[in-house]
């Protein structure tokens, strides 16, 4: 896997969850493709298959800049500013 700068600058531990599942798509009446979970606050948003793609509007509103993986038994994790999967 990559590394990027933005990683060793997330909090230890990673932040808890802010909801267990997308708020924005739950206020809007959509259903949410796939979660990530943001790794500097938490926030928890849909991915780019969904149709709002709130993960990547978190990211552009916040700058919040790696996200991973919320589903069960997925554990990967992308940076938005350097587009990659990072360790």
């Amino acid at each position: 896997m990559n590394e990027c700068p933005h990683v060793p600058a997330l909090p230890h531990p990673e932040p808890e969850p802010l909801s267990d599942t997308c708020p924005e798509c739950l206020a809007v009446g959509s259903h949410p493709v796939q979660l990530r979970k943001c790794l500097a606050c938490g926030h928890v948003g849909c991915c780019d298959s969904s149709p709002y793609q709130h993960s990547t509007r978190h990211f552009e509103e916040t700058g919040h800049p790696v996200m991973r993986s919320f589903e069960e038994g997925e554990g990967w994790r992308w940076c938005f500013v350097d587009q990659l999967i990072v360790g």
